[in-house]
């Protein structure tokens, strides 16, 4: 569940890597403002808002606009809507206020007001067949006990109409869904669903309307115990213990140093109004929350009086506000005080300093975390204003080549950029920047130079090419539209929430071409607009305040001890009744949590049928060509004018003891200069003349072959049609022009690379340990683990040093590795567009080819050997453990692929690990995950308060599977969420990519349509088959646990020689 500033980066808890399944790009949402998501979190769900650095990420493109925050990437949807004729006056209890026609989508907006309960829903008519609704509440928090929060997990768990524990989790296992989620911000509340089928939608709809006016949770306290906190003591003998899915959830949030620094700069530069406190909870006073403060919560704020309502897509109109009456109209209206206070502007700069808890650091001193912050003003912003601060933002931090930006890295004061530069989610706007890595003497010079660099800025201004890079960027990426797999629909409306919640115009966010014009004919006409911007908003705005969070070796065991105590003076003080009724309530709780819903309860949970889902897959255009030993893929899709590029250069020509340099050979090729033009001039181009271009290694297993992995260096980038020739100029120039030769500029990247997977450790251990599993069985899982594990951590680390004393030798291993790369032979080039925009493109292509190298050198042998099979327990601070454990159902077992496996493997996940692993034991995630390229199976755990009782819940899904019982209902139900997660939704670009994808791993249409085949004629008696093979990772399997140092070592008093520990921070 999601709040914005405090939690840390949302795990992706599904990640399946079929390329005949999934889109090929998944977004990577990593804000200043972070929302707590609900359930496991799905791709994309943790954004507050898709700006254009998310939705350059989502493509894969790193040397983009990344700080056009202000300026969202919206823009037309690729079919036209024309305005519908008059919008119906008055239906089903609502009464129009507002019709209008935004040309920047193609949309038809409609503004109705519901006449019982006041109640305000925005309707937007456009063709998208992607639908969307979203119910928000304005929900701001006078304490941090986190209601909100636990509130938006529990309402999910059972309501009026739909009297069972898990709704969310039954629409979870068989609907259609494009998008289900919640956020909880520091102010609101979101209740967002999304789909491509009409009867589908209409399903999440009313799920969710039941939800959130009649929750089971407001009746029922142990909803609330489990979502929220409870004590819990199994036998009068046991010491308490506090459970709780969002407590657990908050511990990890709290174990992140990244999320204590943002939770510390929102509450400081809002000392006043609701920002001050954690509505996400803060876990050491989440236990304070009683019953009847969070039943109070659910009355005052969830009342369609403080309701905003959202409709998105091709779906009937008048039908929208049928379903929204047959709820609201049971309600009268309610003045409902719920407005967010404005903070006033404080005249006097301050400093905070805060700390959080480190470990002994593996190499010297630790570091802090320095960050000058503003808030900007009270008033709300104009228009034209909000968009010059955008393109301020992005001149200033959009690139590594942007002068703030570039003068942090360049200063050596700290690891890595810190802080989101604009950030307007809020009622106020604020503006934060800061370094990361800090040695502790050199905080003040951080603040220095911050300062500094931006009265140089006020003065100098920025050059015409940055200025025309900055719009050239920021206007593709808003007229491309690009949102990856998150809904159009949805990314417009938290837009347009950031204004209606704040009482404020939600239509005026979403209408930026006249804005545009107005402020892109002040820049030609010679008006100096930054410059009186960072006067104003900046060197003169007093309301600034200074955070430093510094390193605290003993504040994690401070905070275990002061919990232990709170946990020890509460049993002392029980009497043998107390405990006896503490004991009786623990098993309670577990009892219902186990205990299955009735038959009766689960039919009234909507489900579509077999017959409504396709029987055939859902194919990709897709030509083949040869050009000089290279092959071209094209795809003949609508793209709008942009041509959408991937250049594969096969990796197999590397040697084995170069492979962990290649991810930061790959940036150096866009962050270095060029024979002939510096790192700033070569940004700039890239800005001028794409929407993007980035360069990242991709790897993979092939089914059969688990020595021989697919590898390729990926080139991406993407340009308007008329841009194609510059685009693969630059391509061809980053490739072979790149001088590799910037020791200082390779040790900042260095330097950002160790600091952000140190920090990644800490809020996405699973990742690490999964990768670490599949590093024991094959090839390409040991090739991730050199280019992006735990021994890639140790690479950079003895990297970091060999570039202050052995530059000359680390240069030679970049050429090297290009060497290795460059060669027409082997090459692949995939590009997506129309028609006219590939032909167009064809002269280029060729070009560009032609400028490689005609063969490569032999490929190298990689046969080093594999990480030794064994538990290992990698040890960071941390409050919460990350556990895996997995096996190879091809090398452990006689098992053959097998369609009817996806739909056990997603039914497992949201049966018996769900329950088990996330209801009753109280982790924030627990999922599974079945590779069918290598046949790695996983299971994995986040947020986890537990090690040793996980992996006794792994260990009871074969039983688990093998004694199941499915009606026919839940069978197809299980068929039916498969199906959704096979077709989901793509934009063009994607589709592109994953054919791609399909095409290097020897994924046929053919394969596809049989796996779907066997995913529709899926049995009971398939999941039965499953879990015999599963029974080998029980038996057979490896864990890796990322976890602390207390935890390891408790689990090895308990089981004696379990694990190897290793320390990582």
């Amino acid at each position: 569940m999601a709040q914005l500033r405090g939690s840390g980066v949302l795990p992706c808890a599904r990640t399946t890597q079929r390329a005949l399944a999934v889109p090929g790009v998944s977004p990577s949402l990593a804000l200043v403002t972070r929302p707590h998501m609900a359930n496991r979190v799905q791709l994309g769900a943790g954004s507050s808002i898709l700006r254009a650095d998310n939705l350059w990420r989502t493509a894969g493109l790193s040397s983009t606009p990344s700080r056009a925050q202000s300026l969202r990437c919206y823009a037309a949807l690729a079919t036209a809507v024309k305005p519908t004729a008059a919008a119906v006056k008055e239906a089903h209890g609502f009464t129009l206020q507002r019709e209008q026609f935004i040309k920047e989508y193609d949309s038809h907006v409609l503004i109705y007001k519901h006449n019982k309960t006041g109640a305000e829903v925005i309707s937007m008519v456009n063709s998208d067949e992607n639908k969307t609704f979203g119910v928000v509440f304005r929900t701001p928090v006078d304490n941090s006990f986190g209601i909100p929060h636990i509130l938006e997990h529990s309402v999910l768990c059972g309501s009026r109409k739909y009297p069972i524990k898990e709704p969310f989790v039954e629409l979870m296992k068989g609907s259609l869904n494009t998008f289900l989620n919640a956020f909880t911000y520091p102010d609101r509340t979101c209740y967002p669903v999304a789909s491509c089928n009409s009867q589908d939608f209409y399903n999440l709809v009313d799920v969710y309307m039941d939800a959130v006016f009649h929750p089971r949770c407001i009746t029922d306290p142990k909803v609330f115990e489990q979502e929220g906190w409870h004590f819990e003591m199994d036998t009068p003998e046991d010491d308490l213990s506090f459970k709780g899915v969002v407590f657990n959830e908050m511990k990890g949030v709290y174990s992140s140093p990244d999320s204590v620094y943002y939770r510390a700069v929102q509450q400081s530069l809002f000392p006043d109004n609701t920002y001050r406190h954690d509505s996400g909870g803060d876990p050491t006073v989440i236990p304070h929350l009683t019953f009847d403060q969070f039943q109070d919560f659910h009355s005052k704020y969830y009342h369609p009086s403080n309701a905003r309502f959202w409709f998105h897509g091709d779906d009937e109109p008048v039908e929208r506000l049928r379903i929204l009456d047959s709820y609201l109209n049971e309600f009268e209206f309610k003045k409902v005080t719920s407005q967010v206070e404005t903070q006033k502007l404080i005249h006097t700069p301050r400093k905070v300093v805060e700390y959080y808890a480190a470990g002994d650091s593996k190499d010297g001193e630790q570091k802090a975390f320095v960050g000058l912050n503003w808030v900007l003003t009270e008033k709300p912003l104009d228009v034209e204003t909000e968009l010059a601060l955008g393109f301020l933002d992005y001149l200033m931090l959009g690139t590594n080549a942007s002068p703030l930006r570039k003068a942090l890295n360049d200063s050596g004061l700290g690891a890595a950029v810190l802080g989101g530069g604009m950030d307007d989610e809020l009622k106020q706007p604020i503006f934060s920047v800061g370094l990361k890595g800090v040695d502790l003497a050199n905080q003040e010079k951080v603040e220095t130079l911050v300062m500094d660099k931006l009265a140089e800025l006020e003065k100098s201004g920025f050059s015409a090419t940055a200025i025309e890079a900055a719009i050239n960027s920021i206007e593709f990426s808003l007229r491309e539209n690009n949102t990856g797999s998150f809904p159009r629909g949805l990314s417009l409306m938290l837009r347009s929430m950031g204004a209606w919640i704040y009482d404020r115009d939600p239509i005026t966010p979403l209408q930026w071409e006249e804005p545009l014009a107005s402020f892109k004919t002040k820049l030609a006409l010679g008006k100096d607009v930054f410059g009186p911007l960072i006067r104003q908003y900046l060197l003169d705005n007093k309301h600034r305040v200074s955070v430093s969070l510094l390193p605290d070796t003993t504040l994690g065991a401070k905070i275990e001890a002061t919990e232990a105590a709170t946990l020890a003076a509460k049993r002392q003080s029980m009497d043998a009744a107390q405990v006896a009724a503490m004991v009786e309530s623990t098993h309670d709780l577990k009892a219902r949590q186990e205990a299955a819903d009735s038959p009766e309860a689960l039919a009234s949970v909507p489900i579509l049928k077999l017959s409504d889902i396709p029987k055939t897959i859902t194919k990709v255009p897709t030509a083949i060509t040869t050009s000089n030993g290279a092959t071209i893929l094209t795809h003949d899709l609508f793209t709008n004018d942009v041509l959408y590029l991937e250049a594969a250069l096969d990796m197999r020509g590397v040697p084995a003891h170069l492979l962990s340099l290649v991810p930061l050979f790959c940036r150096s090729l866009t962050n270095m200069a060029t024979q002939k033009e510096s790192f700033i001039e070569l940004t700039e181009r890239i800005g001028c003349k794409t929407g993007g271009l980035s360069v990242y290694p991709f790897t993979s297993a092939v089914r059969g072959k688990p020595d021989s992995p697919v590898a390729y260096v990926m080139v991406r980038a993407k340009a308007m049609a008329g841009k194609t020739a510059d685009m693969l100029e630059l391509v061809q120039d980053v490739l072979l022009t790149s001088k590799l030769d910037d020791r200082a500029r390779f040790k900042q990247m260095v330097d950002e690379v160790k600091s952000g997977m140190e920090s990644g450790f800490q809020s996405r251990g699973h990742s690490y340990a999964s990768t670490r599993l599949a590093a024991q069985r094959g090839r390409a899982g040991w090739m991730s683990e050199q280019m992006g594990g735990y021994t890639y951590l140790e690479f950079i680390r003895k990297l970091s040093k060999r570039v202050d004393g052995e530059w000359d030798a680390v240069k030679a291993d970049l050429e090297a590795i290009r060497s290795a790369l460059l060669a027409r032979s082997g090459a692949l080039v995939n590009l997506t567009g129309d028609t006219r925009t590939l032909d167009h493109a064809h002269p280029a292509v060729e070009q560009f080819l032609a400028s490689l190298p005609q063969v490569a050198g032999a490929h190298a042998v990689w046969d080093a050997p594999l990480l030794p099979r064994k538990n290992e327990a990698l040890t960071v601070p941390t409050q919460v453990s990350y556990v895996a454990k997995g096996a190879n159902l091809y090398q452990d077992t006689d098992y053959k692929l097998s369609g009817s496996s996806y739909v056990v493997e997603k039914y497992l996940g949201n049966t018996w690990l769900w329950d088990k692993v996330r209801v009753v034991g109280g982790a924030y995630g627990g999922f599974c995950s079945f590779d069918p390229h290598s046949g790695d199976f996983k299971y994995l755990s986040y947020r986890d308060p537990n090690l040793l009782d996980t992996l006794d819940a792994y260990d009871g899904s074969p039983a688990f599977l093998k004694n199941l019982q499915l009606t026919p209902d839940e069978l197809t139900k299980a068929i039916i969420g498969t199906i959704g997660d096979v077709d989901s939704y793509q934009l063009p670009d994607s589709k592109g990519y994953s054919a791609l994808s399909r095409h290097l791993l020897g994924v046929t249409d053919e394969e596809r349509q049989i796996r779907r085949d066997e995913i529709l004629a899926t049995s009971p008696q398939d999941f039965k088959a499953f879990g015999e093979v599963l029974e080998s990772v029980a038996s057979k399997g490896v864990v890796v646990a990322v976890t602390s140092a207390d935890k390891a070592a408790a689990a090895l008093v308990a089981r004696p020689g379990f694990f190897e520990v290793i320390p990582v921070l």
